[in-house]
Order: structure tokens, then C-alpha cells, then sequence
């Protein structure tokens, strides 16, 4: 029996690239979802230490769907580092103004919180349509 460990050097890592329609799908439930394909934990050789995940592409974030009273109750938090430089924005404005913050905020609250999430934030393209311009690596990774 083999009792070594597999660690994939990170020039062997093979990354997808993944197109995820938000169209009436709920912030929460999508957010997690694009988080495990981020952090690559679907793949046989994940380990939490070393960055495996994929690209994701996520087009229509304008129809992303709020369940309850979430749009009216809930607030996106900026903060600009100056006294008195807190920002509350309602989701009800979030939504309408730039819907791609709201997704991008949930989504890197569910990674974690290090060097390693940030290399792994940079590989999700948010678009506020159907429209996006990442059709040539979609097209690559699917053959």
C-alpha cells in the first residue's frame, strides 16, 4: 500500500475555465458554489494549501435573485480607512447599481481569509449581462 501524499506542482495544475448562467439563481446558494470551483475542492488532488481551483465566468449578475427581505434589510459595508469614511449601501441600490459587487462580496467572504484567496478572487469574471469576453478560453476548455 502507498502510503505517500500526491502534491501537484503548481505548472502541473490544469485549469478550467466554467460558464455559470445567474439567471434567477439565489446570491447565497451561487456564491457557494462558485467558491468550491475557485478553490478547486471538487478535484481528487485538492489540498487547502495549494491554489488548484478554476476560472469562472458568471454572465447575467443583474437577475441574481434575493430570497426574503434581503433587499431591503441587508447592506453592503465599505470602508475607506478615514473617520468617518463607512459607506452602507442598501442591496436594494447595490442590485440595480452594480450587481457584479454583490456577488464578488459573497462569494469572497466564502473563501479563506489569507495570500491564498486573493490569488484565487482574481479568477472570477463577473458580468452584469449575457455579454462577456472570455469566449475564446471557454471555447479551448471545452474540447
Amino acid at each position: 500500500m502507498n502510503k505517500k501524499t500526491y502534491l501537484p506542482k503548481q505548472d502541473a495544475i490544469e485549469r478550467k475555465w466554467h460558464l455559470i448562467d445567474a439567471d434567477g439563481k439565489i446570491l447565497g446558494r451561487l456564491a457557494v458554489k462558485i467558491a468550491e470551483l475557485l478553490r478547486g475542492k471538487s478535484k481528487v488532488f485538492y489540498t487547502n494549501h495549494i491554489d488548484c481551483g478554476d476560472f469562472v465566468v458568471v454572465t447575467n449578475a443583474s437577475r441574481i435573485v434575493l430570497t426574503g427581505k434581503k433587499l431591503n434589510q441587508k447592506t453592503y459595508f465599505t470602508y475607506s480607512g478615514y473617520p468617518g469614511g463607512a459607506k452602507l449601501t442598501p442591496y436594494s441600490v447595490l442590485m440595480v447599481k452594480s450587481p457584479e459587487k454583490a456577488l464578488f462580496a459573497a462569494v469572497k467572504g466564502m473563501l479563506p481569509k489569507n495570500k491564498l484567496a486573493d490569488r484565487q478572487i482574481t479568477r472570477l469574471k463577473v458580468f452584469k449581462g449575457d455579454k462577456h469576453m472570455h469566449g475564446a478560453q471557454l471555447a479551448v476548455s471545452a474540447k
